[in-house]
């Protein structure tokens, strides 16, 4: 009886954690299947945007909310995995933003979910859609078509259409002057060195304080350095279609009457001919050349706080 006793406990023991087993595998497979049946919903749902909002009986601004923060949880998530698989991303932006077109934070973040290369969907153009759609449904916010601008410059390399948003960005009511500067800025990195000298010039007659023409000046001084050498460099050129070899110095070109003085910098000192065939700015020169891009300043998501 004593071993028969024994054995009982053991013997129910057993059975419950095979019945235990048993029944985490089954409850795995419901969890599997009731998620299998959600996605498939979230499918449906994420695949009309219109139909959720006129589901949302009048609620759609808390919808909004709601699809916003399962916005932000996919993407965290995703991110954590070190997930590749970002599909769902813009649906959940498409809905929250037809909920709710005045959510401001899930056109700006929303973009840089979108438009992130690693951590992200790799979508620009995607994320230029949703900044659009924003600037279309709020035409006074100046921070979203700074954020087009900035999609256009960063991930793009489209300089113009860069410059001219950020234009456009800087006539937006309470838009800083730093918008213009960087249209500026921008206009000369792309290569349109008139437009960028009729904003710089702009900035210096309008504005009143004191730094910012500085800064202005600055920028003007730079445009023409960038004009002497672009010009210095092509005399350079010529005299070597005409002599078979790049000169040694200015003073060469000079004497072969291509030139009628020594050239210099806004500042007063000579620039001087590398061994490349290229002018410089004498490193002795107070001038300076920034390091572009302008927007170097901040990190790609930074630049959205």
């Amino acid at each position: 009886m004593k071993t028969a006793f024994r054995r009982v406990p053991w013997l129910s023991l057993g059975a419950m954690a095979l019945l235990l087993g048993a029944a985490a595998l089954l409850q795995m497979r419901i969890d599997a299947q009731a998620s299998d049946v959600a996605a498939q919903k979230d499918e449906l749902l994420l695949s009309s945007p219109s139909a959720i909002q006129k589901l949302s009986l009048g609620n759609e601004g808390l919808l909004a909310d709601i699809y916003w923060t399962r916005t932000v949880q996919f993407y965290g998530s995703h991110l954590i995995a070190h997930a590749s698989n970002y599909d769902l991303l813009w649906p959940l932006l498409d809905v929250t933003t037809t909920l709710d077109p005045k959510l401001i934070v899930a056109y700006r973040f929303g973009a840089i979910f979108l438009s992130e290369p690693e951590a992200g969907a790799n979508r620009t153009d995607l994320a230029v859609k949703l900044v659009k759609r924003g600037i279309a449904a709020n035409p006074e916010n100046w921070h979203l078509d700074s954020d087009l601008a900035f999609l256009y410059y960063w991930r793009l390399k489209d300089y113009p259409d860069a410059a001219a948003t950020y234009r456009e960005a800087s006539q937006k009511p309470g838009a800083p002057l730093g918008l213009k500067l960087m249209a500026a800025r921008v206009s000369a990195m792309g290569g349109s060195v008139e437009t960028s000298r009729m904003i710089w010039t702009e900035i210096y007659d309008s504005s009143k304080d004191q730094t910012v023409r500085n800064k202005a000046a600055q920028e003007l001084e730079l445009l023409k350095v960038q004009d002497d050498e672009q010009r210095l460099d092509a005399v350079a050129a010529e005299y070597q279609h005409r002599f078979g070899r790049l000169p040694a110095n200015a003073e060469e070109l000079r004497a072969a009457g291509l030139l009628r003085d020594v050239p210099t910098d806004p500042e007063g000192y000579p620039y001087v001919f590398g061994s490349d065939g290229k002018f410089a700015l004498d490193p002795q020169s107070p001038i300076e050349i920034p390091v572009l891009p302008p927007s170097a300043e901040a990190a790609p998501a930074s630049k959205y706080k």
